[in-house]
């Protein structure tokens, strides 16, 4: 009958509509805080326990107070029932002063306690046998169908009672009662209600009262349940932060070992076969001239072809040691191995122009050696499956980190379909987003079938 519209809740749907807003505190907090995974999980933790506490004391409050009042309702009956009924005979009905007086003496003296600050007998008619306010006693107020269903009812029902109603006039003065009712029967069986007003401030104190005594256990368990918790996160925040330092360290041996391996070969390459031929086209060439100068034309001008299809194969190879290991990499800086390679790349018929900055790169040398692998695999991939005429490599620095894109005019394929040709073509830059994810970065390919392609990398400075 409206009791729990007007009683203190707890609303269970707006805490899981998200309205209390502590996921979002939470990630602000997080961010704020960011630095230490154990701070992150114990403060958010915290929250939680919070959050947690605070529902548990509202849900806590909300039964006490349901308890309270079926407390209410159980000393009412007993009132009704035991104490008033009993003392309500003829002579109380007929408005007789001496009967009133003593059922006023019951009731002052065992109904009228513990926030009780009004009781009140109606008869079924609307008129009102007895109030411990004598001016109420004899007045009839209307009756709606609900007060005459109370009268056929067999149980104690209670209500926020509506003190704008003119039986009422004389409670306004506090500022919210719980209205109690039963129906009871006089000594000589005349149908009457019983009604009892209760301050509904000490209703609230029982529901207080129950979780103030189970707030402390709760709250001081979860803090407790929290406190266990934070050495496992420190030892599981520790092993993650061994684990992504052996990945780094694995990282950088394996660039390492690949840089000393490249520059291995390119050692055997430039002082070998090289250095070789590069022998073997001089002595070509020498023969050739006295073959051609001793009348022997024929075999001089053999000779000088093979000798220049020798230096051609020379040229080659020291090209392809650019690709194996640029050593202006480590001498001569980023920008300059970057131009090197674009000047091979153009060598071998994809125009290809270079973008850099103005201001030094200040990089470090795995990030270096990533971002060449990129633009290297990106050309090649050009050259070798895109058809591209031209070809562009900047270098931007954005805050505390540095991108690089490749760009072509090929005839670019569906990215859709890139991990599907992974084990064929673009291999190379699979591997190559693996090793970049590695060091905190990533790697985007974005590309439409006749529209060319752009490799994106983006790492840390």
């Amino acid at each position: 009958m409206g009791l729990w519209s007007q009683a203190p809740a707890f609303d269970e749907d707006r805490v899981m509509r998200g309205d209390l807003r502590c996921p979002t505190l939470v990630r602000r907090v997080m961010r704020l805080s960011g630095r230490s995974p154990v701070f992150q999980f114990a403060l958010s933790g915290l929250l939680a326990t919070l959050v947690i506490g605070v529902i548990a004391v509202a849900i806590t409050r909300s039964t006490g107070t349901k308890e309270a009042i079926r407390d209410a309702k159980r000393v009412t009956r007993l009132a009704g029932e035991g104490i008033v009924a009993p003392a309500v005979d003829e002579k109380v009905l007929a408005g007789d002063p001496a009967a009133i007086a003593h059922l006023d003496d019951i009731v002052m003296k065992s109904v009228l306690r513990d926030g009780v600050v009004r009781v009140k007998l109606w008869r079924q008619d609307g008129t009102i046998v007895y109030a411990d306010e004598q001016r109420l006693i004899g007045k009839r107020f209307p009756q709606s169908e609900e007060d005459r269903a109370a009268f056929r009812a067999s149980e104690v029902d209670a209500e926020v009672s509506d003190l704008s109603a003119p039986e009422n006039r004389y409670e306004r003065s506090y500022d919210k009662l719980l209205e109690v009712y039963l129906p009871i029967r006089s000594t000589n069986g005349v149908p009457l209600r019983f009604e009892v007003y209760q301050k509904f401030s000490s209703v609230s104190a029982g529901g207080r009262r129950l979780w103030l005594a189970f707030a402390p256990a709760l709250v001081g368990g979860l803090l407790l349940l929290q406190l266990v918790n934070l050495p496992l996160a420190g030892s599981l925040a520790r092993r993650l932060r061994q684990g992504q330092h052996e990945r780094e360290a694995l990282l950088r041996r394996a660039l390492d070992a690949s840089e000393t391996e490249r520059r291995v070969i390119a050692a055997d390459l430039h002082d070998g076969v090289v250095q070789d031929l590069v022998g073997v086209s001089f002595a070509l060439a020498a023969q050739g001239d006295r073959l051609h100068s001793n009348g022997d034309a024929g075999a001089g001008t053999a000779l000088r072809e093979g000798a220049a299809r020798t230096r051609d194969s020379v040229r080659a190879l020291r090209t392809l040691l650019v690709d194996i290991y640029p050593p202006s990499l480590h001498r001569s800086g980023l920008a300059a191995a970057l131009g090197d390679l674009a000047t091979t790349s153009t060598s071998r018929g994809l125009l290809t122009t270079v973008d850099v900055p103005d201001d030094d790169v200040h990089l470090g040398a795995t990030v270096e050696q990533l971002l060449f692998r990129c633009a290297q695999e990106a050309l090649r991939n050009a050259l070798k499956h895109a058809g591209a005429a031209m070809a562009v490599i900047a270098i931007q620095q954005d805050g505390d980190r540095v991108v690089l894109e490749v760009s072509d005019d090929g005839a670019g394929f569906d990215v859709g379909g890139l991990a599907a040709r992974e084990a064929d073509a673009h291999f190379g830059l699979a591997m190559l987003s693996d090793m970049v994810a590695e060091v905190g970065g990533s790697l985007h390919v974005t590309s439409r079938p006749g529209h060319g392609t752009q490799v994106r990398m983006e790492v840390p400075r």
